[in-house]
């Protein structure tokens, strides 16, 4: 009888220390996933790419490399300039300059895309990625090389380059321009984002103009990207669920012809992508009022609608992310 008693005891200890050892598992387990999960993630939740040694010292570890080895010291093509690590857009082709000093020079970044960071020496201003923090190099001011009297002194290896021609184009209309620029100015792979008017019948109209209702036009917002990185598809169905493509000649609390959904396709295959979500989402049971017309000029508005809710530090009143498909 005892040694029955004993060896239930040496069981049931043996099944205490298998369960002890289970919890362990899972929780080390659950660690390890966590971790994983807050592994260096870029803004809007980006990843970053993956740096060789020299980029990561440049980068990283803030270094810098030898003048005049640079790979875009003097490129003159045409295009955009994005962040090494996270792919981010920083600078246009146009703001490049050759200022002698054996780096890339810029006298201006793209809107919000860069940002100043005094040395702890207090001699100089560091400028890194906004999105990610990369280092990119240093500014200086007051030297008379450009109207803008600017330089971003820019280390090529901080840097990708992506030729005009390697780059696509897409045009949306879905209520208020500033709403739906704000979503896709977050896009990974977007590279420009501009609002404007277009469909309608005046040339260079004002904002007071297609407001009135007798131009014809609508807002919208025209998307330059890297399909390498994003698709036409991608763009077009965040697209369908940021706005509600159920309502006719508004948005939200928006009312009016301009606010119209429509996507202006510039080529047939951009036209049979769209009609394709739009058989999905009526497939559903929505009612989409969606038009596809082939796109025309774009005519860009005034400057203070441009990355307006960058400016203002703010958030749409009527575009807020629904998922549909």
């Amino acid at each position: 009888m005892k040694i029955s008693i004993f060896g239930n005891k040496v069981t049931e200890s043996r099944n205490i220390a298998v369960i002890a050892i289970g919890v362990l598992v899972i929780v080390v387990l659950a660690a390890v996933a966590r971790s994983k999960d807050e592994k260096m993630p870029a803004k809007n939740n980006q990843t970053y790419n993956q740096l060789t040694p020299e980029e990561e010292r440049v980068i990283v570890n803030k270094g810098t490399e030898l003048p005049f080895t640079g790979t875009y010291a003097t490129n003159k093509a045409k295009g955009f300039y994005t962040c090494k690590r996270c792919d981010a857009p920083l600078y246009m082709s146009d703001n490049k300059f050759d200022s002698g000093c054996g780096w890339p020079s810029f006298d201006d970044g793209i809107e919000g895309a860069v940002k100043r960071i005094p040395d702890p020496d207090g001699q100089r201003t560091e400028i890194v990625c906004a999105n990610c923090g990369a280092h990119l190099g240093h500014v200086f001011v007051g030297e008379g090389l450009t109207r803008k009297n600017i330089r971003h002194c820019v280390n090529s290896i901080s840097m990708n380059f992506i030729p005009i021609e390697k780059t696509e184009r897409a045009i949306f209309a879905g209520g208020c321009f500033w709403g739906v620029e704000y979503h896709f100015h977050k896009v990974r792979g977007v590279l420009q984002t501009t609002v404007g008017y277009t469909g309608g019948h005046s040339s260079n109209p004002t904002y007071e103009q297609v407001c009135s209702g007798t131009t014809g036009h609508r807002e919208a917002l025209e998307v330059v990207y890297n399909p390498a990185l994003v698709s036409y598809e991608q763009l077009a169905r965040l697209f369908f669920e940021i706005h509600d493509p159920t309502q006719v000649n508004g948005q939200g609390p928006d009312i009016g012809e301009q606010y119209q959904s429509e996507i202006f396709y510039v080529n047939d295959q951009q036209k049979e992508i769209a009609q394709k979500l739009i058989d999905i989402l009526k497939l559903k049971g929505d009612k989409v009022v969606t038009r596809l017309v082939q796109a025309g000029t774009f005519w860009k508005a005034e400057d203070y609608h441009q990355d307006y809710y960058e400016k203002k530090h703010g958030s749409p009143y009527c575009h807020v992310y629904t998922k549909r498909f």
